[in-house]
């Protein structure tokens, strides 16, 4: 199944890279690497994971604390969310509008 980011859900992955980045030479490519597995697991059984909320489901990265929040549309995985699990709850409600 192929997927999409929303918008903001990149630009949030892309800054925490960036993150990443300034504090450890090659820290970003590990953490880039943790989110795309995870995008990959979520995109060959995107049930797998249970639900987090609604109809969005969230899978988590390894050794990083973050997670992937998605939801299951007709023919791809949409990416809501790359959070951080601190980060405030809800944040990201406004993107399935």
């Amino acid at each position: 199944m192929r997927y999409e980011f929303h918008p903001e859900a990149l630009e949030e992955f892309e800054d925490a890279a960036n993150y990443y980045a300034s504090k450890e030479a090659g820290l970003e490519v590990r953490f880039v690497a943790g989110v795309e597995s995870s995008i990959r697991q979520i995109c060959e059984a995107p049930t797998r994971w249970r639900i987090f909320e609604q109809d969005i489901r969230r899978s988590l990265v390894r050794t990083f604390p973050y997670g992937v929040l998605y939801s299951i549309e007709a023919d791809y995985v949409l990416i809501i969310a790359v959070t951080h699990c601190s980060r405030e709850p809800g944040y990201w409600k406004h993107r399935r509008d």
